[in-house]
């Protein structure tokens, strides 16, 4: 028997969800259906990421990540306010380590500037009235915006939302294989035809992309973020300190973030991972994926595009406890690096890589057609951008 609705959501990520939502808000009426291969929401990226709600002034005024990030921002703020949702004003400053990283710091007051973002370039001593132990050279960049939240409450309010609206969840049901234009079969063997399909899969969106004729000159190259959290009773800094990071890749370095209920912990890596779900150990090992990811980075290794091979080297040695710490400690005057000893649960960020010109991806990328619409780039800041990401995958549909 096959199952009919308006609109099947391949995947119930931050994304997905939203998609669902943004339907439904303009469409009571439109039968939903979400096919998620959890037992429940926020099991990847979408609850394992940082809670940061960015400003918005990293990304080029041209970019959808500009469009969306300072708009997601106010817009994700207002929603955990409405639904009694947890929320932390922590604030932002980001840091120069010396006078080489100065032109790099103006550069992301210009670009936060024309993107409309509330930040602004303070001196040493301004800055002491943010968060006294943090240190830079000459100048900071100050983000009054940021703020953090947890994102699996935010994730199961939304779930709940779509459910109340009468969306159906099929959990445990993973997209297995495509019958005809838009009639799909689960993992289940449940088979549904839809109006449309909105593949918003995450770490696998390319793949399924694929099966539709779309993600041809993409593939995801799956990078692993570790945080270490600061487990002493003292509170040794007030705000997130961020390092000025290289602006040719989409990674943004070691750093300090306040969590919604005022933890402290450093990080993320990017360390290349070798399968998908490369969290630990051998879980979630495919060999398939092994051998196609593995092929991949050693191309990139081997030619160091992107300065892929430095990339690599420097982040392999953040496995190593005190090489991680170090790099915190150097945006702080003063910390208890003793202090750092809970490993909190590892991310994976689905990058996409363009397989013609072996560059990362910095943007949202979508590609679809009158059919089926596949989100493939959608990593950070998208869980910040994804209401307002969200309405524009919907206005473009």
């Amino acid at each position: 028997m096959v199952e009919k609705t308006d609109f099947l959501i391949i995947g119930a990520g931050i994304i997905g969800l939203a998609v669902a939502r943004e339907i439904k808000t303009r469409n009571s009426n439109a039968h939903i259906t979400i096919i998620e291969k959890e037992p429940d929401v926020a099991f990847h990226s979408s609850g394992r990421n940082s809670g940061v709600l960015h400003a918005g002034f990293y990304y080029s005024a041209d970019s959808l990540k500009a469009k969306f990030t300072r708009e997601g921002n106010q817009l994700m703020k207002t929603y955990c306010r409405e639904n009694n949702l947890r929320i932390n004003e922590c604030k932002k400053v980001v840091v120069a380590k010396d006078e080489s990283e100065l032109a790099s710091l103006f550069e992301l007051e210009k670009r936060g500037i024309r993107n409309g973002v509330d930040v602004k370039i303070i001196t040493d001593e301004e800055m002491k009235a943010i968060d006294p132990n943090a240190k830079t050279h000459k100048y900071a960049l100050y983000s009054p915006s940021t703020a953090t939240v947890d994102p699996v409450e935010v994730n199961h309010a939304v779930k709940n939302e779509l459910l109340k609206n009468g969306a159906v969840i099929y959990f445990n049901e993973a997209f297995a294989e495509r019958i005809e234009t838009n009639t799909i079969k689960t993992s289940a063997g449940r088979i549904i035809h839809a109006e449309r399909i909105i593949n918003a899969a995450g770490l696998y969106a390319d793949k399924i992309a694929r099966t539709f004729g779309f993600s041809k000159d993409y593939t995801i190259i799956p990078f692993k973020g570790i945080y270490l959290k600061y487990t002493l009773k003292d509170k040794p800094i007030r705000t997130n300190i961020y390092p000025v990071p290289n602006l040719k890749n989409p990674f943004l370095g070691v750093h300090y973030t306040i969590t919604v209920d005022g933890a402290i912990k450093i990080g993320p890596t990017s360390i290349p991972a070798f399968w998908r779900e490369n969290y630990k150990g051998w879980d979630n090992f495919r060999f398939a994926e092994l051998m196609n990811i593995m092929g991949w980075e050693s191309k990139l290794f081997l030619t160091n595009a992107f300065g892929f091979r430095n990339l690599a080297m420097e982040e392999i040695k953040k496995y190593k406890k005190d090489y991680f710490i170090g790099l915190a400690t150097k945006l702080v005057k003063e910390i208890t690096a003793s202090g750092f000893t809970e490993w909190s649960k590892p991310g994976i960020r689905a990058q996409l890589l363009n397989v013609k010109t072996k560059l990362l991806v910095q943007d949202f990328v979508v590609e679809g057609d009158k059919n089926s619409t596949h989100i493939l780039n959608a990593v950070s800041p998208a869980f910040t951008s994804s209401f307002p990401f969200a309405r524009w995958v919907v206005d473009n549909l």
